[in-house]
């Protein structure tokens, strides 16, 4: 199996657009820089994030996502949110 890599966002969205607007339902800051990934020979999938690597995540769960990820951009960056701890808990004002 050959690495895959991942951004998972089109650009294109107008400033005028509200908090999950036409993006195709991503919060904003996740539009404006959104989560990248690598799923490694070994399983793991490295999560990328402003060219920094912010998780790595490996094992079954490793696994888990990398099989979940490459059908919908938007589902992949709500996953990568949500394996890497970052993700709005509804406190947040964006």
């Amino acid at each position: 199996m050959s690495p895959a890599v991942g951004s998972g966002v089109s650009s294109g969205a107008s400033s005028a657009d509200d908090e999950a607007g036409s993006r195709g339902g991503l919060p904003r800051g996740l539009a404006a820089d959104p989560f990248q990934y690598r799923v490694t020979k070994s399983g793991e999938v490295r999560v990328t994030r402003g060219g920094r690597v912010v998780s790595v995540i490996g094992g079954a769960a490793g696994e888990r996502l990398a099989s979940s990820l490459g059908a919908d951009p938007v589902r992949d960056q709500l996953l990568l949110a949500k394996a890497t701890g970052n993700y709005r808990r509804g406190n947040e004002r964006g």
